[in-house]
């Protein structure tokens, strides 16, 4: 990759980005009717219950699933757990944790796991690989981010969280059927297989959910704790693990288990250096974990990813 797509990538995909962030980051000092954590929480339902799950089910209706396609949540789910087991050791059973409250460990944990892989990712990968390239971030989502997290994450943040978040086990069939993105995405994707997609809904579906990235954009810029944002060693460190070793695990898998690396291959090593997912707040809220460590995580992690994701576009092209 050149230096002129560099920087078209910078302008069509950074530019933007940075403009909706930034404008959910000052939102709150000019208009004060609502509270910022309100904005955020109305939002977010916005955006699970109406615009995701119409762009899920658009992509999903109009995707032919693949083998390549299928190596897309493989390979992030291999870079997520591998991650994981890394931060384990390193929060767990090192120094590099050693002073760390428990519900530090396991917010921190769980946010070196998971990306925000959609919200973020699909501008870059159909900046990458054009208009289609939402179905890579899209299986992604479905197959391997919801499940894991709302599953392993649960068990991260009761088992190895502090002592009050044990007895707060839900159970996964419970969380997993009350999001109505999945029940979205298997629906387009039932169609899909059946041949009985209908045309017109599909663009209905498609034009609702536009509003899904842009929305999502402005409440991650809500989200940081733009204050508190000075450096901590151990946030940086796990920032790290996430932008860096996690991309490079799932490169290095690729080049194993594909020959050549194709394009599913090369979307799925920019998804695994995403950014912390944004529901990782929902998560160390929900079991009482260091929901401050979380959001700096995501902070950090956003903020550095717009200077980690030109060297890997740059390496991986």
């Amino acid at each position: 990759m050149d230096l002129n797509h560099l920087v078209k990538l910078m302008i069509e995909v950074m530019l933007p980005a940075a403009i909706l962030v930034g404008v959910g980051a000052v939102w709150p000092n000019h208009y004060r009717e609502i509270s910022s954590k309100t904005l955020r929480i109305q939002l977010n339902r916005l955006v699970l219950n109406l615009f995701f799950p119409a762009i899920l089910f658009s992509i999903a209706v109009a995707t032919p699933i693949t083998p390549g396609l299928l190596s897309v949540p493989l390979l992030v789910g291999i870079g997520g757990l591998t991650s994981g087991a890394v931060l384990y050791l390193l929060l767990y059973r090192t120094r590099f944790g050693r002073d760390l409250h428990n519900g530090t460990r396991a917010a921190l944990l769980v946010g070196g796991m998971f990306g925000n892989t959609f919200y973020i990712g699909v501008p870059v990968l159909v900046f990458l690989y054009g208009s289609e390239a939402p179905r890579y971030a899209a299986f992604n989502d479905m197959l391997m981010t919801m499940p894991l997290f709302w599953s392993l994450g649960i068990w991260v943040c009761t088992h190895l969280g502090p002592p009050e978040s044990a007895g707060l086990h839900p159970p996964v069939w419970r969380q997993l059927v009350g999001i109505p993105p999945i029940w979205a995405f298997f629906a387009g994707a039932g169609l899909q297989m059946s041949g009985l997609a209908f045309e017109p809904l599909v663009h209905a579906a498609k034009m609702i959910g536009q509003a899904t990235i842009p929305v999502m954009m402005f409440v991650l810029g809500l989200s940081i704790p733009w204050r508190q944002l000075k450096p901590k060693g151990v946030i940086l460190g796990v920032a790290a693990i996430k932008l860096a070793l996690m991309p490079l695990v799932v490169a290095l898998t690729a080049s194993l288990l594909f020959a050549p690396v194709g394009e599913a291959q090369k979307a799925a090593i920019v998804e695994a250096g995403m950014p912390t997912i944004m529901s990782a707040l929902i998560l160390t809220d929900r079991f009482h974990l260091d929901t401050e460590a979380a959001a700096l995580l995501i902070g950090w992690t956003t903020v550095l990813f717009w200077l980690t994701l030109p060297v890997t576009v740059w390496l991986m092209h």
